[in-house]
């Protein structure tokens, strides 16, 4: 194994001994806390996976401050299961940190290696082959998690896809998809059509539009599911704002025209 230059760091003994702080809190809390003494690798499953959303609204708010908090919350998170793994005897916080030093050297040949790569695109199709090889794998998308949102997981499909060179080139030819699908999906189910809609047609072509999108928004380098979640925070506060107006105004808003509803929404777009 290459060996490691660390870096001068001031900081180093106290970013140390903050963690040695968690470790022993971690340990003092599994041993003594009805509640802490009671979880399992199941139990906080569900936990972790909201603190990450919590994470993901923190950032997309640009609040340092909770980013900080959020990312504590993680990290607890990580010792904790450590914990629980180091007292059944499979691994403990060590084995899990030597484990991803060696997965990052491993896959960065071209720092801790003979390897050359110039550029970001050459770093992402070497690491995709390396992930090939490791465990045996049989297919670049078997890294992709099932449980993904699916528009979080059809961008991870094709960034993999794209690692190994399987892509559009230019964003021209995507968009022409784009339109091709969109030309299907409004060719099948127009305005116009009469008689019932057959539900997984319509839903199989609206799958191909949506994925067709977020490759797109790929070659532009838009995050599909932040640009919808940001999406879906403004409409929130426009809505808000025309439920607050309304109330103020003596109204119930669900006894108003449409008509009389906009005019509070287009109020709430020039916040």
């Amino acid at each position: 194994m290459p060996e490691i230059t660390q870096k001068t760091d001031p900081d180093r003994n106290k970013k140390l001994e903050a963690f040695n702080r968690l470790l022993t809190i971690m340990d003092e809390l599994r041993e003594n806390c009805p509640w802490d003494k009671k979880q399992t690798l199941e139990s906080l499953r569900h936990l972790t996976i909201e603190e990450v959303y919590e994470l993901s609204d923190s950032i997309l708010e640009n609040n340092l401050e909770e980013i900080k908090n959020e990312l504590g919350d993680l990290l607890l998170h990580m010792v904790f299961y450590a914990r629980i793994t180091s007292e059944i005897g499979v691994f403990h916080i060590g084995d899990i940190l030597n484990s991803i030093c060696d997965k990052l050297i491993h896959r960065h040949p071209h720092i801790y290696g003979d390897v050359k790569a110039e550029d970001e695109e050459t770093v992402k199709q070497n690491w995709e082959k390396i992930k090939l090889n490791e465990k045996g794998k049989q297919s670049v998308l078997g890294g992709v998690p099932n449980s993904l949102p699916a528009l979080v997981k059809a961008m991870r499909i094709q960034e993999k896809a794209r690692g190994v060179g399987f892509d559009w080139e230019k964003k021209e030819q995507v968009w022409e998809k784009v339109r091709e699908e969109m030309e299907e999906f409004h060719r099948e189910f127009n305005l116009y059509q009469k008689g019932k809609i057959e539900k997984d047609t319509a839903s199989n072509e609206f799958g191909d539009l949506l994925f067709s999108l977020v490759n797109y928004a790929r070659f532009i380098d838009i995050n599909p599911e932040e640009a919808l979640e940001r999406t879906n925070k403004k409409f929130i506060k426009r809505f808000q704002f025309l439920e607050n107006e309304t109330r103020k105004a003596g109204k119930k808003i669900g006894n108003m025209s449409l008509e009389e509803m906009d005019k509070y929404w287009e109020k709430a777009k020039k916040l």
